[in-house]
């Protein structure tokens, strides 16, 4: 007969077999009988050996190990079953609570900042200059004609071949998760807009900068006409452009922009800017441009905009978190 209290195993006359894994802590225990009577004694007095003077039979099972319990024949035996207690059981289902806490809670993450990897990568690794020129691909006839135009006019061809400057396209330098939430880098490319991006020329140290682009028929104030708005833009965007090397940070704010238009800007034409850095004080630049038409050699260009401005860096530049970099 086997009579089980909580952990404690009262055998009478039997041969038991207690195997592994029994449910929060309490024990399986069913009969044994591959053991005959003859050699009872014997084998309880090896485990007894074993266990220690007083009787008890303390054990630990290691895996799927099966533990043999034999008692003394003709008598009864109370022993005392050391296994995995409750308060043990209980720690190691919170550790394993607190394992799969963390695994999903782990994966939730990685899923969730996934889409902003690149985006994040993008911020820590810009794209070098050389780089941005290759990542814009031209897919439709309008944009492969227009940018076989930009890169092949004289005018690009002369400042491709200066040592003095370096070419970009720094709206390409912008993450592309972020790339669409600019106004000129996003928000107005597409066709008949600014449909490729445009090509930048900068001078070592902050000095000139020169950049061509193109502005299609559906970015118009007036019928025919480039909206106002958009050249003072590109005029904001150009002249900070040609300062920020110069500063101590490479960043800085518009603190002032001043503009003069003098002619109509025709919609669907190609256009430069041109800026020059006119003075740099510590955290601050002046500087000077225009936007005018891209003429042939030997022509004279109109000018369409003049400009000034004032760039001011802010004190916590240095602790700042780049967004892109536009230097």
């Amino acid at each position: 007969m086997i009579h089980i209290f909580g952990r404690r195993v009262i055998c009478h006359n039997s041969t038991l077999r207690v195997c592994r894994p029994w449910p929060r802590g309490d024990l399986v225990v069913r009969p044994n009988p591959t053991f005959s009577a003859l050699n009872h004694l014997e084998r309880w007095q090896s485990y007894r050996a074993v266990a220690g003077e007083k009787g008890d039979l303390p054990f630990t099972l290691n895996g799927e190990q099966e533990i043999m319990i034999e008692t003394r024949l003709n008598q009864d035996f109370i022993g005392t079953i050391t296994g995995p207690s409750r308060t043990r059981s209980s720690v190691i289902r919170v550790l394993r609570l607190a394992a799969v806490a963390v695994f999903f809670t782990s994966a939730g993450f990685i899923i969730a900042i996934a889409p902003a990897i690149p985006t994040i990568n993008g911020m820590i690794t810009p794209p070098t200059d050389a780089e941005s020129l290759t990542i814009f691909q031209p897919t439709d006839e309008l944009s492969i004609e227009v940018d076989r135009f930009l890169n092949s006019h004289p005018l690009a061809v002369h400042l491709r071949a200066d040592p003095d400057f370096s070419e970009s396209r720094p709206h390409m330098k912008i993450p592309e998760a972020q790339r669409r939430h600019n106004l000129t880098g996003g928000t107005l490319v597409g066709a008949r807009k600014i449909v490729v991006p445009p090509v930048s020329w900068t001078e070592k140290g902050g000095n000139r900068a020169v950049s061509i682009f193109y502005l299609g028929t559906d970015l118009c104030g007036h019928p025919d006409i480039i909206h106002g708005g958009l050249l003072a833009t590109i005029l904001d965007e150009g002249l900070a452009r040609c300062c920020f090397p110069a500063l101590p940070n490479k960043i800085g704010m518009t603190a002032n922009l001043n503009i003069n238009y003098r002619k109509p800007a025709p919609a669907g034409s190609f256009l430069v800017l041109k800026a020059k850095t006119i003075k740099v004080e510590g955290r601050k630049a002046w500087v000077e441009g225009c936007i005018e038409t891209l003429v042939g050699e030997g022509e004279q260009p109109i000018v369409l905009a003049e400009a000034s401005a004032l760039f001011v860096e802010p004190r916590e530049a240095a602790s700042m978190a780049k967004i892109y970099s536009v230097a």
